[in-house]
C-alpha cells in the first residue's frame, strides 16, 4: 500500500541545480521523518537530509549543508530536495525513504526506486 515515487534525477554540468521530488502514496508525511539517500557506485550509502514531520526540522550530510535544500508539502504528500551548486561527487541514485536519520546502517522500511543524478562537464 506504501509507495514513495521518486523523480527529478538527471543530467547536470557542475554548479547546475536538480530538483527531486518524492511523491508518497498510502502514508501521510505528517506522521513520519522522511528523508533523502544516495549511494554511488562502490560506495555505502549515505544519509543526504532528513526533515521532521512534526515541527519541519531538518538534517544535512555535511557534504551537502549549505548546497541542498529539503522542503515539503503536506497537501500534495510529496517532500522536495533542491540541489544547488551540484558537484562530480554528488553524482549517484538518490531515493527517499522512511524513516530517516542520518545514522550510518539505519533501517528503513519504505523507500523509492531511486532517481539518478550525474554531475558532469
Amino acid at each position: 500500500q506504501v509507495q514513495l515515487v521518486d523523480s527529478g534525477g538527471g543530467l547536470v554540468q557542475p554548479g547546475g541545480s536538480l530538483r527531486l521530488s518524492c511523491a508518497a502514496s498510502g502514508v501521510t508525511l505528517d506522521t513520519y521523518a522522511i528523508g533523502w539517500f544516495r549511494q554511488a557506485p562502490g560506495k555505502q550509502r549515505e544519509g543526504v537530509s532528513c526533515i521532521n514531520s512534526s515541527d519541519g526540522t531538518s538534517y544535512y550530510a555535511d557534504s551537502v549543508k549549505g548546497r541542498f535544500t529539503i522542503s515539503r508539502d503536506a497537501s500534495k504528500n510529496t517532500v522536495y530536495l533542491q540541489m544547488d551548486n551540484l558537484k562530480p561527487e554528488d553524482t549517484a541514485v538518490y531515493y527517499c525513504a522512511i524513516p530517516c536519520a542520518l545514522i550510518p546502517g539505519l533501517s528503513l522500511d519504505y523507500w523509492g526506486q531511486g532517481t539518478r543524478v550525474t554531475v558532469s562537464s
